[in-house]
C-alpha cells in the first residue's frame, strides 16, 4: 500500500492530521516531504513574469529547433 497524508511534527513526534486504515504495530517507511511556507508562496508569486523582456521566447524556440537539425550524433540503433 501507498498514500500520501499530512502530518506535523509536534513536540519531536509526528502527528497524523488525516487518517489511515493500518494495524497497530505495522512497519511503514517515511519519507519526509516540507510543505512550502507562505512566504515561499508569495516569493514564487512575486517572481512571476520577472524573465519577461529577457529572452526573445519565438528567437529561442527558432534556435532550439534550428540545432535540433545540425546536430551531428550518431543515429541511434535501434
Amino acid at each position: 500500500m501507498s498514500a500520501t497524508i499530512r502530518a506535523r511534527i509536534k513536540d519531536g513526534k509526528i502527528e497524523l492530521l488525516e487518517q489511515i486504515d493500518l494495524p497497530d504495530g505495522q512497519d511503514i517507511m517515511v519519507t519526509i516531504v516540507t510543505s512550502p511556507s507562505d512566504q515561499d508562496s508569495e516569493t514564487f508569486r512575486k517572481s512571476a513574469g520577472r524573465w519577461q523582456g529577457t529572452v526573445d521566447a519565438d528567437t529561442l524556440i527558432r534556435n532550439i529547433y534550428t540545432n535540433r537539425l545540425l546536430s551531428n550524433r550518431p543515429a541511434p540503433a535501434l
